[in-house]
């Protein structure tokens, strides 16, 4: 049997992919393989074809990190799915294909009454900032909270997740149309860091006080200006570079301020605190039912597609998730 791909043969742009025909995946002990009904894109799916993230799969492979689909065949010792059950999963790489074959412990089942393209791009965005949030960054209610990069699929997750916690996010992004859309997840306020300066606008929405925890999925230039506005006892939350560069930061600020820089590692936690990621996706699906959360799912593709949804990701171009359907 054979089924189409998304193929990274070498390191390279998103344009460098090929569509290919190669063997339908088999499972393993202790594995399951699902027929794809929706992929989502994320950051670092363009960072893993140009071998710029931390995991470096071998080629060739195809890069696609999260997925939605049914359970078509399970491995030897595999107990709690089976053949036709509706799954998520986050899978690090593989996921753009008509088949994925994962480990069986990554499926969890999609949540009631939610769709495949919603469920594609629920678990990474999600589980990501809720992990910084409620674990990392033990945000609390009343607390004024700073989102960079707010348009994005981890930055709208943070704004609908900040609001739950019960506090004030303000939502930073390039464009008024990005921030708009900020707003209708839930934004307290906004800031176009492309047309304004960052620390001056949060000084003045903060009556100079400043903020409590800074959500940081962008780095570059906008990292330190984030992490001087920090109050008293603040948390710089790091959770990648969008930006690109990874900044240097002054360490006598931290001193000054009394604050911390915590680092957000979400797929080492899932694989060392296992329990701990099932019960936040446990409370994720619980907000979900309860309508506190919504994936913006701004566009999709057909698969053959992949590349295009890949540039306008890299070219910063997403609001919110973008999704291939197969």
């Amino acid at each position: 049997m054979w089924m189409k791909a998304i193929v990274c043969k070498k390191f390279g742009p998103p344009e460098s992919l090929v569509v290919d025909d190669i063997p339908s995946p088999i499972p393993g002990p202790g594995e399951a393989v699902i027929s794809v009904k929706a992929a989502s894109v994320n950051f670092p799916d363009v960072l893993i074809i140009q071998n710029k993230y931390q995991f470096k799969p071998p080629l060739p492979f195809s890069p696609g990190s999260e997925v939605a689909g049914i359970v078509k065949a399970i491995g030897e010792g595999v107990t709690h799915v089976k053949p036709g059950d509706e799954v998520l999963a986050m899978t690090t790489y593989g996921a753009f294909a008509e088949e994925v074959k994962t480990e069986a412990r990554r499926l969890l089942p999609i949540p009631a009454g939610m769709t495949f393209a919603d469920a594609a791009a629920f678990g990474l965005t999600y589980a990501t900032s809720e992990h910084a949030l409620y674990d990392r960054g033990a945000l609390n209610a009343g607390e004024r909270l700073l989102v960079l990069g707010a348009a994005g699929g981890v930055g709208l997750a943070a704004i609908e997740i900040g609001k739950i916690l019960g506090a004030r996010v303000i939502a930073a992004a390039s464009t008024d149309e990005k921030l708009a859309t900020c707003r209708a997840h839930g934004a307290d306020e906004t800031i176009n860091y492309a047309t304004g300066d960052l620390r001056e606008a949060i000084k003045t929405l903060t009556a100079g006080a400043g903020v409590d925890v800074v959500y940081d999925p962008v780095g570059g230039p906008y990292t330190e200006p984030a992490l001087r506005s920090l109050a008293w006892r603040g948390r710089l939350l790091v959770v990648g570079f969008a930006a690109g560069e990874i900044p240097k930061i002054p360490l006598n600020l931290t001193l000054l301020k009394g604050c911390s820089i915590v680092g957000v590692f979400w797929g080492d936690f899932t694989r060392r605190e296992p329990q701990r990621f099932a019960e936040a996706m446990q409370r994720l699906g619980r907000w979900y039912a309860e309508g506190r959360l919504k994936p913006h799912v701004s566009a999709t593709f057909p698969l053959d597609r992949a590349a295009e949804a890949l540039t306008m990701m890299a070219n910063r171009q997403v609001i919110g998730k973008v999704v291939l359907t197969v």
